[in-house]
Protein backbone atom coordinates (compact mmCIF):
# COMPACT_ATOMS: atom_id res chain seq x y z
CA UNK A 1 0.00 0.00 0.00
CA UNK A 2 2.48 2.60 -1.19
CA UNK A 3 1.55 6.21 -1.81
CA UNK A 4 1.17 5.47 -5.53
CA UNK A 5 -1.07 2.48 -4.79
CA UNK A 6 -3.39 4.65 -2.70
CA UNK A 7 -3.47 7.46 -5.27
CA UNK A 8 -4.33 5.05 -8.08
CA UNK A 9 -6.99 3.15 -6.10
CA UNK A 10 -8.25 5.56 -3.41
CA UNK A 11 -11.49 3.69 -2.72
CA UNK A 12 -9.60 0.61 -1.56
CA UNK A 13 -7.89 2.32 1.38
CA UNK A 14 -9.14 3.83 4.62
CA UNK A 15 -6.86 6.56 5.96
CA UNK A 16 -9.13 7.63 8.82
CA UNK A 17 -7.67 7.98 12.30
CA UNK A 18 -8.89 6.05 15.33
CA UNK A 19 -9.89 7.83 18.52
CA UNK A 20 -10.38 6.71 22.12
CA UNK A 21 -13.47 8.89 22.41
CA UNK A 22 -15.11 12.10 21.34
CA UNK A 23 -13.52 15.36 22.43
CA UNK A 24 -15.95 17.26 24.66
CA UNK A 25 -13.60 19.44 26.74
CA UNK A 26 -12.64 22.96 25.77
CA UNK A 27 -8.95 23.24 24.88
CA UNK A 28 -6.98 25.42 27.30
CA UNK A 29 -5.05 26.86 24.37
CA UNK A 30 -5.88 30.33 23.09
CA UNK A 31 -4.69 32.62 20.33
CA UNK A 32 -4.08 29.74 17.91
CA UNK A 33 -5.69 28.55 14.72
CA UNK A 34 -7.62 25.41 15.59
CA UNK A 35 -7.76 22.54 13.10
CA UNK A 36 -10.83 20.40 12.56
CA UNK A 37 -11.08 16.77 11.56
CA UNK A 38 -12.55 17.96 8.26
CA UNK A 39 -9.23 19.61 7.40
CA UNK A 40 -7.32 17.38 5.02
CA UNK A 41 -3.97 17.16 3.24
CA UNK A 42 -4.06 15.63 -0.24
CA UNK A 43 -1.60 12.85 -1.04
CA UNK A 44 -0.91 14.39 -4.41
CA UNK A 45 -0.73 17.92 -5.74
CA UNK A 46 -0.21 16.81 -9.34
CA UNK A 47 -2.92 18.51 -11.39
CA UNK A 48 -3.06 15.82 -14.08
CA UNK A 49 -3.48 13.08 -11.48
CA UNK A 50 -6.19 15.03 -9.65
CA UNK A 51 -8.04 15.66 -12.92
CA UNK A 52 -7.81 11.99 -13.85
CA UNK A 53 -9.30 10.97 -10.50
CA UNK A 54 -12.15 13.45 -10.87
CA UNK A 55 -12.91 12.22 -14.37
CA UNK A 56 -13.12 8.69 -12.99
CA UNK A 57 -15.51 9.88 -10.26
CA UNK A 58 -12.92 9.23 -7.55
CA UNK A 59 -12.00 11.46 -4.65
CA UNK A 60 -8.40 12.58 -4.24
CA UNK A 61 -6.99 10.55 -1.30
CA UNK A 62 -6.04 12.60 1.73
CA UNK A 63 -4.66 12.42 5.24
CA UNK A 64 -6.15 14.09 8.28
CA UNK A 65 -4.44 17.42 9.00
CA UNK A 66 -2.48 17.75 12.23
CA UNK A 67 -2.82 20.63 14.65
CA UNK A 68 -4.59 21.76 17.85
CA UNK A 69 -8.26 20.87 18.20
CA UNK A 70 -10.81 23.24 19.74
CA UNK A 71 -12.20 20.43 21.86
CA UNK A 72 -10.07 17.73 23.46
CA UNK A 73 -10.74 14.35 24.98
CA UNK A 74 -8.19 14.08 27.78
CA UNK A 75 -8.57 16.34 30.82
CA UNK A 76 -5.14 17.97 31.40
CA UNK A 77 -5.63 17.89 35.17
CA UNK A 78 -6.02 14.11 35.10
CA UNK A 79 -3.63 13.34 32.25
CA UNK A 80 -0.63 11.11 32.89
CA UNK A 81 1.64 10.99 29.84
CA UNK A 82 4.56 8.66 29.10
CA UNK A 83 7.37 8.97 26.56
CA UNK A 84 9.45 6.08 25.22
CA UNK A 85 12.39 6.06 22.76
CA UNK A 86 13.21 2.84 20.93
CA UNK A 87 15.59 1.45 18.32
CA UNK A 88 18.90 2.90 17.18
CA UNK A 89 20.03 6.38 18.12
CA UNK A 90 19.20 9.29 15.86
CA UNK A 91 19.86 13.04 15.95
CA UNK A 92 16.95 14.87 17.60
CA UNK A 93 15.68 12.33 20.12
CA UNK A 94 16.32 14.66 23.04
CA UNK A 95 14.78 17.56 21.11
CA UNK A 96 11.56 15.58 20.69
CA UNK A 97 11.48 14.56 24.36
CA UNK A 98 11.98 18.15 25.51
CA UNK A 99 9.37 19.47 23.08
CA UNK A 100 6.72 16.95 24.20
CA UNK A 101 7.31 17.94 27.81
CA UNK A 102 7.11 21.66 27.03
CA UNK A 103 3.92 21.46 24.97
CA UNK A 104 2.19 19.24 27.52
CA UNK A 105 3.31 21.43 30.42
CA UNK A 106 2.93 24.95 29.06
CA UNK A 107 0.18 24.64 26.42
CA UNK A 108 -2.06 22.16 28.20
CA UNK A 109 -1.09 22.35 31.87
CA UNK A 110 -0.23 18.65 32.18
CA UNK A 111 1.91 18.05 35.26
CA UNK A 112 2.36 14.27 35.24
CA UNK A 113 4.85 13.34 32.53
CA UNK A 114 7.01 10.23 32.72
CA UNK A 115 9.97 8.96 30.74
CA UNK A 116 10.12 5.21 30.21
CA UNK A 117 13.74 3.96 30.41
CA UNK A 118 15.35 1.84 27.69
CA UNK A 119 12.58 1.56 25.15
CA UNK A 120 9.78 -0.97 25.44
CA UNK A 121 11.84 -2.86 28.03
CA UNK A 122 10.85 -0.11 30.46
CA UNK A 123 7.22 -1.19 30.13
CA UNK A 124 8.07 -4.73 31.20
CA UNK A 125 8.44 -4.94 35.01
CA UNK A 126 10.71 -7.97 34.61
CA UNK A 127 13.58 -5.56 33.83
CA UNK A 128 13.02 -3.52 36.98
CA UNK A 129 13.26 -0.04 35.42
CA UNK A 130 11.43 2.80 37.16
CA UNK A 131 9.77 5.65 35.23
CA UNK A 132 11.55 9.01 35.28
CA UNK A 133 9.59 12.12 36.24
CA UNK A 134 10.01 14.72 33.48
CA UNK A 135 9.57 18.46 34.00
CA UNK A 136 10.75 21.51 32.05
CA UNK A 137 13.68 21.84 34.46
CA UNK A 138 14.73 18.21 33.95
CA UNK A 139 14.77 18.56 30.15
CA UNK A 140 16.05 22.15 30.07
CA UNK A 141 19.29 21.59 28.11
CA UNK A 142 19.02 18.02 26.84
CA UNK A 143 18.72 19.17 23.22
CA UNK A 144 22.43 20.05 23.32
CA UNK A 145 23.36 16.36 23.59
CA UNK A 146 23.02 13.50 21.13
CA UNK A 147 21.30 10.25 21.99
CA UNK A 148 18.38 10.08 24.41
CA UNK A 149 18.25 10.78 28.15
CA UNK A 150 15.78 7.91 28.47
CA UNK A 151 17.99 5.30 26.87
CA UNK A 152 16.81 2.98 24.13
CA UNK A 153 16.65 -0.68 23.21
CA UNK A 154 15.72 -2.94 20.33
CA UNK A 155 13.39 -5.89 20.46
CA UNK A 156 9.74 -6.62 21.03
CA UNK A 157 7.96 -6.95 24.35
CA UNK A 158 4.61 -8.59 25.01
CA UNK A 159 1.96 -5.92 24.35
CA UNK A 160 -0.27 -7.41 27.04
CA UNK A 161 2.44 -6.90 29.65
CA UNK A 162 3.12 -3.37 28.38
CA UNK A 163 -0.55 -2.41 28.55
CA UNK A 164 -0.75 -3.91 32.05
CA UNK A 165 2.06 -1.54 33.02
CA UNK A 166 0.39 1.48 31.43
CA UNK A 167 -2.84 0.72 33.29
CA UNK A 168 -1.01 0.15 36.57
CA UNK A 169 0.65 3.56 36.19
CA UNK A 170 -2.66 5.14 35.12
CA UNK A 171 -1.06 6.36 31.90
CA UNK A 172 -3.61 7.69 29.43
CA UNK A 173 -1.28 8.77 26.61
CA UNK A 174 1.90 7.15 25.33
CA UNK A 175 4.32 8.79 22.91
CA UNK A 176 6.43 6.25 21.02
CA UNK A 177 9.47 7.75 19.30
CA UNK A 178 11.05 5.41 16.78
CA UNK A 179 11.13 3.82 13.35
CA UNK A 180 9.13 1.05 11.76
CA UNK A 181 9.86 -1.53 14.46
CA UNK A 182 8.90 0.92 17.21
CA UNK A 183 5.75 1.89 15.38
CA UNK A 184 4.73 -1.74 14.94
CA UNK A 185 5.10 -2.09 18.69
CA UNK A 186 2.98 1.03 19.17
CA UNK A 187 0.33 -0.43 16.85
CA UNK A 188 0.25 -3.64 18.89
CA UNK A 189 -0.08 -1.65 22.12
CA UNK A 190 -2.90 0.44 20.62
CA UNK A 191 -4.73 -2.67 19.44
CA UNK A 192 -4.44 -4.27 22.87
CA UNK A 193 -5.66 -1.05 24.48
CA UNK A 194 -8.62 -1.05 22.09
CA UNK A 195 -9.38 -4.69 22.91
CA UNK A 196 -9.53 -3.76 26.60
CA UNK A 197 -11.60 -0.65 25.83
CA UNK A 198 -9.19 1.62 27.67
CA UNK A 199 -8.98 5.38 26.89
CA UNK A 200 -5.22 5.42 26.26
CA UNK A 201 -3.95 7.39 23.26
CA UNK A 202 -0.91 5.86 21.52
CA UNK A 203 0.92 8.30 19.25
CA UNK A 204 4.01 7.59 17.14
CA UNK A 205 6.68 10.13 16.22
CA UNK A 206 8.70 9.06 13.17
CA UNK A 207 12.37 8.52 13.96
CA UNK A 208 14.32 6.77 11.25
CA UNK A 209 17.62 8.06 10.01
CA UNK A 210 16.97 6.29 6.68
CA UNK A 211 13.90 8.50 5.99
CA UNK A 212 12.03 5.44 4.71
CA UNK A 213 8.59 5.52 6.36
CA UNK A 214 5.61 5.19 4.05
CA UNK A 215 3.33 8.25 3.63
CA UNK A 216 5.85 10.40 5.53
CA UNK A 217 7.85 12.84 3.44
CA UNK A 218 10.50 13.45 6.08
CA UNK A 219 11.61 12.01 9.41
CA UNK A 220 13.55 13.87 12.06
CA UNK A 221 17.30 13.32 12.23
CA UNK A 222 17.64 12.76 8.50
CA UNK A 223 18.74 16.30 7.66
CA UNK A 224 21.36 16.31 10.43
CA UNK A 225 22.60 12.89 9.30
CA UNK A 226 23.07 14.21 5.76
CA UNK A 227 24.97 17.22 7.14
CA UNK A 228 27.27 14.98 9.19
CA UNK A 229 27.80 12.66 6.24
CA UNK A 230 28.92 15.55 4.05
CA UNK A 231 31.78 16.27 6.45
CA UNK A 232 32.96 12.67 6.12
CA UNK A 233 32.67 12.77 2.33
CA UNK A 234 34.71 15.98 2.28
CA UNK A 235 37.43 14.20 4.26
CA UNK A 236 37.28 11.25 1.88
CA UNK A 237 37.65 13.63 -1.05
CA UNK A 238 40.67 15.25 0.57
CA UNK A 239 42.29 11.87 1.24
CA UNK A 240 41.58 10.67 -2.30
CA UNK A 241 43.19 13.81 -3.72
CA UNK A 242 46.27 13.22 -1.61
CA UNK A 243 47.37 10.09 -3.46
CA UNK A 244 47.83 9.04 -7.08
CA UNK A 245 44.72 7.13 -8.18
CA UNK A 246 43.26 7.76 -4.75
CA UNK A 247 39.83 6.40 -3.85
CA UNK A 248 37.77 7.68 -0.93
CA UNK A 249 35.24 4.95 -0.08
CA UNK A 250 32.44 5.98 2.30
CA UNK A 251 29.73 3.66 3.66
CA UNK A 252 26.62 5.41 4.95
CA UNK A 253 23.49 4.15 6.68
CA UNK A 254 20.55 3.01 4.56
CA UNK A 255 19.35 -0.57 4.97
CA UNK A 256 16.76 -0.65 2.23
CA UNK A 257 16.60 2.97 1.11
CA UNK A 258 19.55 5.04 -0.04
CA UNK A 259 18.29 8.52 0.82
CA UNK A 260 21.24 9.54 3.02
CA UNK A 261 23.76 8.44 0.39
CA UNK A 262 21.82 10.20 -2.38
CA UNK A 263 21.27 13.48 -0.55
CA UNK A 264 24.81 13.59 0.86
CA UNK A 265 26.16 13.03 -2.64
CA UNK A 266 24.11 15.96 -3.90
CA UNK A 267 25.09 18.14 -0.94
CA UNK A 268 28.83 17.74 -1.45
CA UNK A 269 29.00 17.54 -5.29
CA UNK A 270 32.38 15.76 -4.94
CA UNK A 271 31.01 12.20 -5.19
CA UNK A 272 31.76 10.29 -8.39
CA UNK A 273 29.89 7.07 -7.61
CA UNK A 274 26.77 6.69 -5.46
CA UNK A 275 25.53 3.12 -4.88
CA UNK A 276 22.13 2.54 -3.28
CA UNK A 277 19.95 -0.51 -2.55
CA UNK A 278 17.34 0.52 -5.11
CA UNK A 279 19.75 0.31 -8.06
CA UNK A 280 21.61 -2.97 -8.55
CA UNK A 281 25.17 -2.91 -9.81
CA UNK A 282 27.83 -5.45 -10.76
CA UNK A 283 31.56 -5.55 -10.13
CA UNK A 284 32.81 -7.45 -13.17
CA UNK A 285 32.31 -6.90 -16.88
CA UNK A 286 32.33 -3.98 -19.29
CA UNK A 287 29.66 -2.12 -17.31
CA UNK A 288 30.77 -3.18 -13.83
CA UNK A 289 32.15 -1.02 -11.05
CA UNK A 290 35.76 -2.15 -11.58
CA UNK A 291 35.70 -1.04 -15.20
CA UNK A 292 33.93 2.20 -14.27
CA UNK A 293 36.70 3.09 -11.82
CA UNK A 294 39.33 2.23 -14.42
CA UNK A 295 37.50 4.42 -16.93
CA UNK A 296 37.58 7.40 -14.58
CA UNK A 297 41.31 7.06 -13.99
CA UNK A 298 41.94 6.44 -17.71
CA UNK A 299 40.15 9.70 -18.48
CA UNK A 300 42.91 11.52 -16.67
CA UNK A 301 41.27 11.82 -13.26
CA UNK A 302 43.69 11.09 -10.42
CA UNK A 303 41.13 10.46 -7.70
CA UNK A 304 37.57 9.19 -7.09
CA UNK A 305 35.00 9.30 -4.29
CA UNK A 306 32.57 6.40 -3.91
CA UNK A 307 29.61 6.53 -1.51
CA UNK A 308 27.69 3.32 -0.81
CA UNK A 309 24.58 2.79 1.31
CA UNK A 310 24.84 -0.13 3.74
CA UNK A 311 22.06 -2.07 2.02
CA UNK A 312 23.48 -1.79 -1.49
CA UNK A 313 25.00 -4.79 -3.26
CA UNK A 314 23.48 -7.40 -0.96
CA UNK A 315 23.10 -9.79 -3.92
CA UNK A 316 26.84 -10.40 -3.60
CA UNK A 317 26.08 -12.17 -0.29
CA UNK A 318 23.22 -14.38 -1.47
CA UNK A 319 24.94 -17.51 -0.15
CA UNK A 320 25.24 -16.05 3.35
CA UNK A 321 22.64 -17.03 6.00
CA UNK A 322 20.07 -14.35 6.86
CA UNK A 323 20.57 -12.60 10.20
CA UNK A 324 18.20 -10.30 12.08
CA UNK A 325 18.58 -7.83 14.93
CA UNK A 326 16.42 -7.82 18.06
CA UNK A 327 13.79 -5.70 16.29
CA UNK A 328 13.44 -8.18 13.45
CA UNK A 329 15.33 -6.06 10.90
CA UNK A 330 17.46 -8.06 8.48
CA UNK A 331 21.11 -7.37 9.21
CA UNK A 332 22.96 -6.34 6.08
CA UNK A 333 26.32 -7.81 5.16
CA UNK A 334 29.16 -5.29 5.18
CA UNK A 335 29.23 -3.95 1.64
CA UNK A 336 31.84 -1.35 2.57
CA UNK A 337 34.51 -3.83 3.66
CA UNK A 338 33.53 -6.08 0.75
CA UNK A 339 34.09 -3.33 -1.82
CA UNK A 340 37.34 -2.28 -0.17
CA UNK A 341 38.80 -5.77 -0.45
CA UNK A 342 37.41 -6.51 -3.92
CA UNK A 343 38.53 -3.21 -5.48
CA UNK A 344 41.99 -3.52 -3.96
CA UNK A 345 42.34 -7.11 -5.20
CA UNK A 346 41.12 -6.22 -8.70
CA UNK A 347 43.56 -3.36 -9.22
CA UNK A 348 46.42 -5.46 -7.85
CA UNK A 349 45.52 -8.31 -10.20
CA UNK A 350 45.52 -6.07 -13.27
CA UNK A 351 48.71 -4.30 -12.22
CA UNK A 352 47.16 -0.88 -11.75
CA UNK A 353 47.87 1.44 -8.85
CA UNK A 354 45.13 2.51 -6.42
CA UNK A 355 45.19 3.95 -2.90
CA UNK A 356 41.95 3.34 -0.98
CA UNK A 357 40.89 5.15 2.19
CA UNK A 358 37.77 3.60 3.78
CA UNK A 359 35.36 5.55 6.01
CA UNK A 360 32.47 4.07 8.01
CA UNK A 361 30.96 6.93 10.09
CA UNK A 362 27.63 5.24 10.90
CA UNK A 363 27.66 5.68 14.67
CA UNK A 364 29.21 9.14 14.45
CA UNK A 365 26.44 10.29 12.13
CA UNK A 366 23.56 9.04 14.26
CA UNK A 367 24.84 10.04 17.71
CA UNK A 368 25.11 13.81 17.27
CA UNK A 369 22.44 16.36 18.32
CA UNK A 370 19.99 17.73 15.77
CA UNK A 371 21.08 20.85 13.92
CA UNK A 372 19.33 23.88 12.40
CA UNK A 373 16.00 23.29 10.74
CA UNK A 374 16.09 19.64 11.80
CA UNK A 375 15.84 20.78 15.42
CA UNK A 376 12.88 22.98 14.48
CA UNK A 377 11.26 20.01 12.74
CA UNK A 378 11.64 17.95 15.94
CA UNK A 379 9.63 20.54 17.86
CA UNK A 380 6.92 20.69 15.21
CA UNK A 381 6.49 16.91 15.16
CA UNK A 382 6.37 16.75 18.96
CA UNK A 383 3.93 19.66 19.15
CA UNK A 384 1.53 18.02 16.71
CA UNK A 385 1.88 14.67 18.49
CA UNK A 386 0.73 16.28 21.73
CA UNK A 387 -2.21 17.99 20.00
CA UNK A 388 -3.27 14.62 18.56
CA UNK A 389 -2.97 12.82 21.88
CA UNK A 390 -4.92 15.46 23.79
CA UNK A 391 -7.68 15.25 21.18
CA UNK A 392 -7.96 11.50 21.82
CA UNK A 393 -6.35 10.30 18.60
CA UNK A 394 -4.63 6.94 18.73
CA UNK A 395 -2.83 4.26 16.68
CA UNK A 396 -1.33 6.97 14.47
CA UNK A 397 1.97 8.62 13.66
CA UNK A 398 2.53 12.32 13.06
CA UNK A 399 3.94 12.87 9.59
CA UNK A 400 4.62 15.55 7.04
CA UNK A 401 3.18 15.53 3.54
CA UNK A 402 3.38 18.26 0.91
CA UNK A 403 4.74 20.76 3.46
CA UNK A 404 1.90 20.11 5.91
CA UNK A 405 1.77 18.05 9.10
CA UNK A 406 -0.57 15.08 9.03
CA UNK A 407 -1.99 12.13 10.94
CA UNK A 408 -1.05 8.77 9.39
CA UNK A 409 -2.50 5.43 10.55
CA UNK A 410 0.44 3.42 11.87
CA UNK A 411 -0.59 0.41 9.78
CA UNK A 412 0.01 2.42 6.62
CA UNK A 413 3.26 4.03 7.79
CA UNK A 414 4.90 0.63 8.36
CA UNK A 415 3.29 -1.30 5.49
CA UNK A 416 6.01 -0.44 2.96
CA UNK A 417 9.45 1.16 3.04
CA UNK A 418 9.70 4.38 1.11
CA UNK A 419 12.44 4.04 -1.51
CA UNK A 420 14.25 6.03 -4.16
CA UNK A 421 12.56 5.78 -7.54
CA UNK A 422 15.34 4.93 -10.03
CA UNK A 423 13.31 6.77 -12.68
CA UNK A 424 12.50 9.73 -10.44
CA UNK A 425 13.89 13.24 -10.11
CA UNK A 426 16.09 12.51 -7.06
CA UNK A 427 18.04 9.70 -8.71
CA UNK A 428 18.27 11.64 -11.95
CA UNK A 429 19.83 14.50 -9.97
CA UNK A 430 22.33 12.11 -8.39
CA UNK A 431 23.32 10.75 -11.79
CA UNK A 432 23.66 14.28 -13.11
CA UNK A 433 25.82 15.35 -10.17
CA UNK A 434 28.12 12.33 -10.09
CA UNK A 435 28.14 11.63 -13.86
CA UNK A 436 28.69 8.01 -12.87
CA UNK A 437 26.86 6.67 -15.91
CA UNK A 438 29.64 8.14 -18.04
CA UNK A 439 32.14 5.95 -16.19
CA UNK A 440 29.95 2.85 -16.27
CA UNK A 441 29.38 3.26 -20.01
CA UNK A 442 32.94 4.32 -20.83
CA UNK A 443 31.69 7.51 -22.43
CA UNK A 444 34.43 10.08 -22.89
CA UNK A 445 33.76 13.31 -21.02
CA UNK A 446 34.63 16.63 -22.63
Amino acid sequence: MTRDDIIQNPNEYNLSIETVGEGTLQSPMSGVHFVGDADKVALTTDVATIQKLHEAGLQVPFLEAAGPRKTIFHDPAWTRAAIVTCGGLCPGLNNVIKSIVHVLWFDYGVRNIFGIPYGYRGLNPAYGYAPVNLTPDVVDAIQEDGGTILGSSRGNQDEKIMVDTLMRLNINMLFCIGGDGTLRGARDIANEVKRRKQPISVIGIPKTIDNDLNLVDRTFGFETAVLAATDVITSAHTEANGAYNGLGLVKLMGRDSGFIAAYASLATTTVNFCLVPEVEFELEGEHGLFKALENRYDMGKKHAVLVVAEGAGQHFFKDQPERKDASGNILKNDIGEYLYEKIKAHFKACGKEISIKYFDPSYMVRSIPAKGTDAIFCFQLAENAVHAAMAGKTNMVVGSMNNSFTHVPIEYAVSERKKIDPRGALWHAVLGCTRQNDYFSGKKRK
